[in-house]
């Protein structure tokens, strides 16, 4: 008897009769690889594997697992952004940017994106400021965009984004009409950005819905430190998404989603005289200076293959890199 086919007839179905706890993984393992696509089939295998044994592992409940399709629902009924929320208090959101965009020693680390970046910034000339909250301290910040070998980088296109002074983005509010604390910008010739800001503040993340309960479960606290998220864009250049975060700040060490790296962390200073009268702002404001430091898309590249040939040696798999990404090597 011939082996029945997919609803467009060009794909035989192995027969699945008598699954157990034992042979499920393989059988479905199976199935899953007659796409032709060796990426796709490889990533369904790994994925299939490790959810079989954590079930396995744990001896999962049906009730507990219940809970957690309820829990995924949950997150859906809310907004997409509750599974930006999740991937980030899960360490996943850090996890998949540090193996993708790996930084050579030297240059600006990522950081984690977050369910918070708009496409409607506008794009502003330097010095300009990208705040309407009068309650927030206001802010100077000064920045370079470098190369790896102190070359400056001119245009550079730059995200940037943070909270009021309430702790909330523009976003949060009901009835926002238009950005705010929030802008594009592009680094001049000398690969110079500047503009005006508030001082940044501790903020909790969204703790109302599903992610908000699962951190109360788990005994965790639902804050983020100060910080100024940047992200950089220029054709050729590996996309950096990061942020500053401010020291001293008391969650500096226990940040909700694990955004917060060493060489991240910032002092803010006052504005003098001297830079006051040059940039037209009141002496004895908050002043943020930092020199970003970007690397080609190239080097990432280089980076990234080499690590990703060591950890998989380590796991000792027999894969090989096609666009940057393992899959099985039957050669």
């Amino acid at each position: 008897m011939a082996e029945p086919t997919s609803s467009s007839g060009a794909v035989n179905v192995p027969p699945l009769l008598d699954l157990t706890i034992d042979n499920i993984t393989p059988n479905t393992i199976r199935i899953n690889s007659q796409s032709g696509d060796a990426r796709l089939t490889y990533v369904m295998a790994r994925l299939v594997t490790h959810l079989h044994d954590f079930a396995r592992e744990t001896r999962l409940s049906t009730e507990e697992w219940m809970k957690a399709i309820e829990f995924l629902i949950a997150c859906g009924k809310i907004c997409s952004d509750e599974f930006i929320l999740l991937s980030d208090v899960l360490g996943l959101s850090l996890l998949v940017d540090s193996i993708n965009h790996p930084k050579p020693v030297g240059s600006t680390e990522g950081s984690v994106l977050g369910p918070f970046h708009t496409h409607d910034a506008p794009l502003l000339e330097n010095g300009s400021s990208m705040t309407s909250d009068p309650e927030g301290e206001p802010m100077l910040a000064l920045c370079t965009v470098k190369d790896t070998k102190g070359n400056p980088i001119p245009g550079v296109t730059i995200d940037i984004w943070e909270t009021d002074s309430s702790g909330h983005y523009d976003v949060q509010h009901a009835g926002r009409d238009s950005p705010s604390e929030r802008c594009v910008m592009v680094s001049d010739e000398e690969g110079r950005f500047w503009f005006k800001g508030i001082k940044p503040v501790s903020y909790p993340i969204p703790n109302d819905g599903p992610v908000g309960k699962l951190l109360e479960k788990l005994k965790r606290h639902c804050w983020r430190p100060a910080h100024v998220h940047f992200m950089f864009k220029k054709e050729g250049w590996d996309h950096l998404i990061t942020a500053l975060y401010i020291r001293g700040d008391p969650y500096e060490t226990s940040d909700a989603v694990f955004g917060v790296k060493k060489s991240l962390i910032v002092d803010l200073e006052k504005v003098d005289k001297e830079t006051a009268e040059r940039y037209g702002v009141m002496e004895g404001i908050w002043l943020l200076k930092h020199d970003f430091v970007l690397t080609t898309e190239k080097e990432t590249e280089e980076l990234r293959d080499k690590l990703a040939t060591e950890a998989l040696q380590k796991l000792g798999l027999n894969l090989k890199l096609v666009d940057h990404l393992p899959v099985p090597d039957l050669d």
